[in-house]
């Protein structure tokens, strides 16, 4: 049985193109995966460039924090207790002798306080340094810090047991503990102030609430002054975390920072 001319002419015509399209195709395929992969890896180069410019403010923002605080303790407290230091010795009287020997034991004891906070002081001057104790140990400190003012009712529950060490990590979470609370000590006009932190399943949960005046979150998002809420947010998903910002007028607020330990690595 022959074969017609015109079919072997049709199947030459169709193997041809399949050898002449087939390197054509794998051309083109490698070069679409060579750049995407391109584009992949600038990309992961601008997310790694955006994380460690973050972590540099981060680190500067809680060192500016830190020296804020530092500077208003040696204002409140420490010129206070030297203070009251010189008033005591400036009414020594050496005549009385069993008077004196007082106000000069008193006058010892008020110098021993202010070498404590001056110690203290010098351990708050490294912000990072105390975030590398642990996240709980520098929020301790931080929160001690506060209670000494009597302004607030703190109320502390839970704790970070068990929790693994991540430096970056750690330092993001304590700068969004420390910008939240200083939101609420200048603009919240609360009395009381609740901080519950858990480490369960994997998870870190850091929440602050307090029982101020309030504020429409989405209005103040939308404006200006929302920033620092959106540096918040920012910050928590750098870490691939959450931050969950709850208000109303009247109502007080609170801050939820949720970072799962699963995904805690992957913007570095």
């Amino acid at each position: 049985m022959q074969v017609p001319t015109n079919e072997i002419l049709t199947l030459i015509i169709w193997v041809s193109a399949v050898f002449l399209l087939a390197p054509l195709f794998l051309i083109v395929y490698v070069t679409v995966y060579n750049s995407r992969k391109k584009k992949h890896l600038e990309e992961t180069e601008r997310l790694r460039n955006a994380f460690r410019t973050e972590l540099l403010q981060t680190q500067m923002e809680v060192q500016e924090q830190t020296l804020k605080t530092i500077g208003n303790d040696l204002h409140d407290n420490i010129n206070q207790l030297l203070g009251l230091m010189t008033i005591t010795l400036s009414a020594v009287d050496l005549s009385d002798k069993e008077k004196a020997a007082g106000k000069i034991a008193a006058a010892e004891e008020l110098a021993r306080r202010s070498i404590r906070e001056i110690r203290a002081l010098s351990r708050l001057m490294h912000g990072e340094e105390l975030v590398g104790k642990g996240l709980a140990n520098a929020i301790a400190f931080e929160l001690d810090w506060l209670e000494k003012s009597g302004r607030y009712q703190l109320h502390r529950t839970g704790n970070l047991t068990g929790m693994p060490k991540h430096p970056e990590t750690e330092l993001f979470v304590f700068r969004i503990f420390q910008e939240t609370l200083h939101n609420i000590i200048r603009h919240a006009q609360a009395t009381s102030i609740s901080i519950e932190q858990s480490w369960n399943d994997n998870t870190l949960t850091l929440t602050l609430t307090d029982d101020g005046a309030g504020f429409d979150v989405e209005a103040a998002l939308a404006r200006q002054s929302g920033m620092g809420l959106q540096n918040i947010r920012k910050r928590a998903s750098m870490i691939g975390g959450s931050a969950v910002i709850r208000s109303a007028p009247g109502k007080g607020s609170s801050v939820t920072i949720t970072v799962p330990r699963t995904i805690q690595h992957h913007a570095t």
